[in-house]
């Protein structure tokens, strides 16, 4: 279930809420009560290594740019 950021204008508290992709757009109240709050646009970090590297071209160029297919 995906987690929402959330930030009250009264008090300015960040908060997350975990809910159903089909709530996100509902009201949610502060942790303090308040219920005049904006949703956050949150972004995703993605970090890793890549263990396998593109593929060599087949010999002769291959691919359409390279291969003479075109034109």
């Amino acid at each position: 279930m995906p987690r929402y950021e959330y930030r009250c204008r009264p008090c300015d508290t960040t908060f997350e809420l975990t809910r159903p992709m089909a709530d996100s757009a509902a009201p949610a109240t502060c942790p303090s009560g308040h219920e005049d709050t904006v949703k956050l646009l949150s972004t995703v970090a993605v970090a890793g290594t890549a263990s396998a590297q593109a593929p060599a071209p087949a010999a002769g160029g291959g691919g359409c740019c390279g291969g003479g297919c075109c034109g």
